[in-house]
């Protein structure tokens, strides 16, 4: 996912993807703590993606405030 990306969407749709993007993390822990998890790096990919979503987010609430 590209920064581009979630600048094109609104708050809303964006917030509605990071609690996808969390539940999916808390799923892959889940994963890794019973020794079921095959893709390890699928969990970076999703702390960076939540980072990225998180930036865009607060970018976006300063740009608002302004």
């Amino acid at each position: 996912m590209k920064a581009q990306e979630l600048q094109a969407k609104t708050p809303d749709e964006l917030r509605d993807q990071l609690v996808a993007l969390k539940k999916e993390a808390f799923n892959l822990r889940f994963q890794q703590a019973t020794g079921q998890l095959e893709n390890t790096a699928r969990m970076r990919a999703v702390r960076r993606d939540v980072a990225r979503i998180k930036t865009v987010l607060n970018a976006k609430a300063a740009e608002a405030a302004n």
